[in-house]
């Protein structure tokens, strides 16, 4: 049995989620019937006109908006539902091409109305979270201070041998106090082991990135994987089989989202996008493969994204779309 959208939906929301309900109904073999539903919704008032144009958009926007659209989030909602053990999540269809189309929906919906999977199942493990745009400084019990980038979550373990914090999403900058204890940040299946520092560990789509500012830091791709010595200026990066050579990187540059900055040097326009969506209360998609692969170097302020896309807008050039006051694609 169809589950069909709710026709009494009034608020802007509303419109957008029911507009992207027809839009899956439209595309999965619609009866007579469903077609004549949706057209009694569509012209019952104009709100609903220019909602499904707004959604048909972002939807053609891709050759394969479900594929394209739900990648990651796919797995996070199947992750999310599987958690929570409820109905919904016994009846989600684990079919490749279905859940793609079911999470690209839910991304859509979500995105349009401040939800996101991935970050629901981030947070419902966590001690402490950031939203979108805040970066959050707080001081744990052992008196460490840790500031938290936008939109991150880490989980905080400390008993009587060992000091642990896992980094769940985002990024985390970190001055630790010595009790004698060791210190341990976990993030993207390895570890970094504090030797006397500020550092910061910002996790990657494969695993982290551990940057520097001052004394030093051991960091391990895994468990039981050997251990890479930094030192204050160096960055290096690990994934789920081994540690990057340490590389010379401006520290005080790296990590200026501290001081409300994010400062670039030939960095891919993916990975500034990438950081963008930690403060736009929203979600930004990158659409094209050549443009992710442009570089960008500058100086922006963190506090205002739609001004930085503005002028990347302006030096790189693109196309960007908005939609539901919310979602921005770029192609």
């Amino acid at each position: 049995m169809k589950a069909f959208p709710d026709p009494n939906a009034d608020s802007n929301a509303d419109h957008h989620a029911v507009a992207l309900s027809w839009l899956s109904v439209l595309h999965n073999q619609p009866t007579i019937a469903d077609q004549a539903r949706f057209s009694r919704w569509l012209h019952a008032d104009p709100a609903h006109a220019e909602a499904y144009a707004q959604a048909q958009v972002l939807w053609e926007l891709s050759e394969e908006p479900a594929t394209t659209l739900a990648g990651e989030d796919a797995a996070a909602l199947d992750a999310l539902l599987r958690k929570m053990d409820t109905p919904t999540a016994r009846k989600l269809p684990h079919g490749g091409a279905a859940l793609a189309m079911a999470a690209c929906l839910v991304l859509m919906v979500s995105v349009a109305m401040g939800w996101n999977p991935q970050r629901w199942a981030d947070d419902l493990g966590a001690d402490y979270v950031s939203a979108p745009g805040q970066v959050r400084t707080l001081i744990l019990e052992d008196g460490s201070q840790v500031t938290m980038d936008a939109d991150s979550a880490i989980d905080v373990h400390f008993d009587d041998g060992e000091r642990h914090v896992e980094l769940r999403r985002g990024a985390a900058f970190f001055q630790v106090t010595h009790t004698g204890k060791p210190f341990v940040v976990d993030g993207g299946r390895g570890e970094t082991q504090v030797l006397g520092t500020q550092f910061e560990v910002r996790l990657q789509p494969a695993g982290a990135q551990v940057t520097v500012l001052s004394g030093r830091v051991g960091v391990k791709a895994a468990a039981d994987a050997p251990q890479q010595i930094l030192t204050a200026g160096q960055q290096a990066r690990y994934d789920r089989e081994r540690t990057g050579a340490p590389q010379s990187v401006d520290s005080e540059s790296q990590l200026a989202w501290r001081q409300g900055w994010l400062n670039y040097a030939r960095t891919p326009l993916a990975d500034v996008i990438n950081d963008l969506n930690r403060y736009y209360p929203g979600r930004i998609i990158l659409l094209n493969d050549q443009l992710a692969a442009k570089t960008v170097s500058g100086s922006f302020p963190s506090r205002d994204p739609q001004a930085v896309m503005a002028a990347l807008k302006s030096v790189v050039g693109f196309q960007q779309y908005e939609a539901f006051g919310r979602v921005i694609v770029i192609r």
